[in-house]
């Protein structure tokens, strides 16, 4: 009977220890982006008005409407390849508590429209100028090479080596 009781007892404390490891790593996911405004730690979702983009903080993904649905992606779509996250104005959606912040998208992109600024912000991180400059270097250099210039444009195969 003793060891049925201890059994139960330590069944129960690593039920218990197990619960609060799960909390504990639920609670650290998605910290903000060095681009992020200061003061802001515990909101979920960044809109962008200047691009009318969405940011989950939690899952560093983009949320933003192409191709008739919303998309998430890690990356920026390209035709914001040249936005400056850093200078951008960042609305941080401090009343929202969902997965799909989208469901609002047509009462933000009125509130927050193209251009907006609030309050002044402050970026968490260090905005360093080089590295802006650095990758638009890098996408012209990509722009060059994309368009055929190299020592196979007249082999009619348009740049891309052998068929």
């Amino acid at each position: 009977m003793k060891a049925i009781k201890l059994f139960i007892i330590g069944i129960l404390l690593f039920g218990a220890t197990a619960t609060k490891a799960q909390v504990s790593i639920n609670v650290n996911i998605g910290s903000p982006p060095a681009w992020g405004p200061v003061g802001y730690d515990n909101v979920a979702y960044y809109f962008l008005p200047d691009i009318q983009i969405y940011f989950d903080i939690r899952k560093a993904e983009y949320i933003y409407f192409g191709n008739g649905r919303w998309i998430r992606s890690r990356r920026l779509p390209s035709y914001c390849s040249n936005y400056d996250l850093y200078r951008g104005y960042k609305v941080p959606l401090t009343d929202y508590r969902g997965n799909t912040p989208y469901v609002y998208y047509n009462a933000h992109k009125v509130k927050y429209y193209k251009g907006y600024k609030g309050k002044p912000q402050k970026a968490r991180g260090h905005y360093k100028e080089e590295h802006r400059y650095e990758e638009r270097q890098d996408n012209r250099r990509d722009d060059h090479n994309d368009r055929g210039h190299g020592k196979h444009q007249d082999k009619g195969n348009h740049g891309r080596g052998r068929d």
